[in-house]
């Protein structure tokens, strides 16, 4: 497989038949990323003339999600489609919080831990967006404008414009109202109203795309820019883009993993070897929409990948294509494979007898430590010492029932004695398909 590129680097297919901003709408309808565009959006895109989009990153922690792949690749096809992205970490938000489609109110968090998180996410979306050239994507921070205002300068210029009524009619602020809203939080729309209208005046950004739980303060935003330029109030001076929310077939929200833990960006968070696993284990009906959504591949290759997995869904070759292309674009190729070859070796039906996987599935699927006396013990210990079963009377059970390999010899009894270690260091237990553990002798 090719390495995915950064915009710029490579020139994907099209869904649509036509390329270039043009194209964007189709595009990003035929990948299932469209839910809402405002009114007019289309006849500005017809133009063909440049076009600049902002989206907002929540600079909360030092790194990103898979939860922001949605947003990252809307920001790739503007690009790609020759707009210039613009990523606005909300440094100045981030210290208020935003009610959308949360239960509780957000930490609020300080200057210094903002500044850290924004140099990891920028580090971040390098991996997918070209910041140089004449679209170079441009980071902006709403802090910069934000912390300018005083209290009285905010309230008339920009609270004049927009009613009680119209703010408490959006979602984002209903589905708070009987938990409780902060004023803090109430605010935020006009915050992010705020943001849209100094983007528009300062650095012409005319487009602002993002979640369909942002619609009402994207729109907020469309109608105080309306309010402050505008003649009519059919005027489409800026425009507004929302994606769908992606779910998985259950309805669960994605981006989290069986046990609930995000998936994260930074290796240091979510390995490689992990961020791979978790696209291989995605659900059959699921895949097609991340083939769609968090690929380049053109629209026949995606068929074709489709067509096979149907065919032979035991192959999981849409799982794999997801994964590797986008484990690569995140961790690098090299990275890439190596999450391959261990995912490959865990599950495969073959005796694994190299050291260097073995220390890296150790590493990767909750490796344990024995002791030479473990060894000595048996089965039954052994079974114990990995950490496979809840409770002694489970391990004997499985042992009976012969549940348990170790190095892929079937246990019999629990006094059975347990296979020489590997490259006498390893042992690899396994019980069922899918619950495997390496263990490593303590030296």
């Amino acid at each position: 497989m090719a390495m995915p590129g950064k915009a710029g680097e490579n020139d994907p297919g099209t869904g649509s038949s036509e390329r270039g901003l043009r194209g964007l709408l189709d595009e990003l309808k035929w990948r299932g990323m469209l839910h809402q565009a405002s009114s007019g959006l289309a006849a500005r895109l017809a133009t063909g003339a440049s076009i600049k989009g902002y989206n907002g990153f929540d600079p909360t922690g030092p790194s990103l999600h898979i939860g922001h792949l949605v947003p990252i690749f809307g920001l790739l096809h503007l690009q790609l489609a020759g707009g210039t992205p613009v990523i606005l970490v909300g440094g100045g938000t981030a210290m208020i919080g935003d009610p959308s489609g949360r239960s509780a109110e957000r930490n609020l968090l300080s200057r210094a831990t903002v500044e850290e998180n924004v140099v990891g996410i920028q580090a971040q979306l390098t991996k997918f967006l070209d910041f140089d050239g004449a679209n170079g994507a441009e980071v902006v921070d709403n802090y910069e404008w934000l912390s300018s205002y005083s209290l009285l300068r905010f309230l008339r210029d920009i609270g004049k414009h927009l009613t009680i009524p119209y703010m408490l009619a959006k979602d984002s602020v209903q589905i708070r109202m009987e938990a409780g809203l902060s004023y803090t939080e109430f605010s935020y729309m006009l915050l992010q109203a705020a943001d849209f209208l100094h983007l528009y005046r300062s650095d012409g950004v005319e487009l602002q795309l993002g979640g369909a739980d942002q619609w009402g303060n994207m729109t907020a935003g469309l109608e105080l820019i309306r309010k402050e330029f505008g003649t009519g109030e059919a005027e489409d001076l800026a425009h507004a883009v929302s994606y769908p929310l992606l779910t998985n077939d259950s309805g669960a929200k994605f981006g989290k993993t069986a046990a609930g833990t995000s998936v994260w960006l930074d290796p240091a968070r979510t390995s490689p070897f992990h961020f791979y696993q978790y696209w291989l284990d995605a659900d059959d009906r699921d895949v097609p929409k991340y083939l769609r959504t968090f690929t380049l591949f053109e629209r026949a290759k995606i068929e074709a990948i489709e067509a096979e997995q149907a065919a032979h869904p035991e192959s999981r070759v849409a799982q794999k294509a997801v994964g590797f292309d986008l484990t690569a674009r995140v961790h690098g190729e090299e990275a890439a494979r190596d999450a391959i070859r261990l995912s490959e070796a865990a599950f495969s039906k073959e005796p694994i007898r190299d050291p260097e996987v073995l220390e890296g599935l150790y590493r990767e699927i909750d490796g344990f430590d024995f002791s030479s006396e473990d060894v000595a013990g048996g089965t039954f210990r052994m079974a114990v010492a990995s950490g496979l079963y809840s409770s002694n009377g489970d391990a004997r059970r499985a042992i009976a029932q012969g549940g348990l390999s170790i190095n892929d010899e079937r246990m019999k009894a629990p006094d059975d004695p347990v296979p020489s270690p590997i490259a006498d260091r390893y042992l690899i237990l396994r019980a069922g398909k899918k619950s495997v553990r390496v263990g490593r002798l303590r030296v």
